[in-house]
């Protein structure tokens, strides 16, 4: 079942469980481990963070060497020793701007700001429940499930102003002038949020707030002023659905009754799994998908094509190399063990894959 720490109160119980089930509360031990045959180009590496298990403090970061095809293991920890606590307690996101990256760590209500090359902790900023993030113009906006948005100061490292949105939001998309927030409602699944709030960057206010579907999550733009947002339904009568917004009228023009977890976009093609979990069955359905954004079609193939998906037992992160269009996915398992990350080539065979840590996520591309 794909989630992201807090989407439902009781799939957080479940998690807390499984997450009891491991007792040694220790950081992965650092570890290199030859798995590409490197390569160079305009992308020096990948940034790999794994969220670990709430409570545990074992959130992680793992790294991907574009040059040496060597990934190594809790980078953070190794870089930063005197950090007794390690990167935290669940990574929620990654992001790089300018020479500085950026992860939110929910748990440590904080966003914890290194350098971008090295890894090394410079500081964190002060944000309670914080999922997301996104930049404009030298600011760093980050979702709070406090239901608001948070800017800080890219150079001072400060929160200068908050912005309040809907419930429990989760991603954001920016497209020009204006920011697009799903909201979820996480924390009332008797009452999920409906709603994607625009905010207009110029005067950080919501200009309007669009009704979508129940629990919003992941969004997208793409290249031609669309963005993409998923519904992730209630678990039980509603499934999960993807729906296009129009940034130009702010209105949905287009919704695909297909399941959607996550979604990358690359170019005119959208990457998008689910593991739509229902409560009423106990099944997990788990499909891979490939949208036209362009012609707004559905292709009829999945983008894994060796057959190799049937190695994987929990998909739950993904991204896209933007200019060898290699996919990256990753593995959370059982959600109590180490993950994997699979790395596919542009038509959806097996290159390779690797150990990280636990329920590894997000991903942040280094570049030259």
């Amino acid at each position: 079942m794909k989630n992201k720490y807090l989407h439902l109160i009781t799939t957080t119980v479940l998690l807390c469980i499984l997450a009891s089930c491991r007792k040694d509360g220790g950081q992965l031990p650092s570890e290199e481990e030859q798995v590409g045959g490197g390569s160079t180009g305009k992308i020096k590496g990948l940034y790999v963070v794994n969220e670990g298990n709430m409570g545990s403090n074992k959130a992680s970061l793992d790294y991907y060497d574009y040059a040496t095809g060597i990934y190594k293991r809790n980078l953070f920890g190794e870089t930063n020793p005197g950090i007794v606590l390690g990167l935290g307690d669940v990574a929620t996101d990654v992001a790089i701007y300018g020479a500085k990256m950026y992860v939110a760590v929910n748990g440590s209500n904080l966003v914890e700001v290194m350098n971008a090359r090295t890894a090394k902790h410079i500081n964190t900023i002060k944000v309670p429940n914080c999922r997301y993030l996104k930049f404009y113009q030298n600011k760093v906006y980050v979702t709070s499930y406090d239901g608001y948005i948070a800017v800080a100061d890219t150079g001072s490292l400060t929160v200068q102003t908050t912005i309040k949105v809907g419930r429990q939001p989760e991603q954001m998309a920016v497209v020009g002038t204006k920011m697009y927030v799903a909201n979820s409602g996480g924390y009332t699944p008797s009452n999920y949020d409906r709603t994607v709030s625009v905010i207009d960057l110029n005067t950080s206010t919501v200009i309007k707030n669009i009704e979508v579907a129940i629990n919003l999550d992941h969004i997208v733009a793409d290249q031609y002023g669309d963005v993409y947002v998923t519904s992730r339904g209630d678990y039980y009568n509603i499934s999960s659905k993807l729906f296009v917004i129009d940034t130009k009228t702010d209105a949905v023009k287009k919704q695909f009754d297909i399941p959607a977890g996550e979604i990358a976009i690359n170019n005119d093609l959208a990457y998008i799994y689910s593991v739509e979990f229902n409560y009423n069955t106990g099944v997990n359905k788990t499909s891979y998908t490939l949208l036209d954004v362009k012609t707004e079609t559905l292709l009829n193939r999945s983008f894994i094509t060796d057959g190799t998906e049937k190695d994987i037992k929990t998909p739950y992160g993904l991204a896209i190399d933007p200019i060898s269009e290699d996919i990256y996915l990753t593995d959370a398992r059982d959600y109590v063990s180490s993950g994997m990350l699979y790395c596919y080539d542009k038509t959806g065979r097996k290159k390779w894959s690797v150990t990280t840590g636990d329920i590894p996520a997000h991903f942040a591309f280094l570049y030259q």
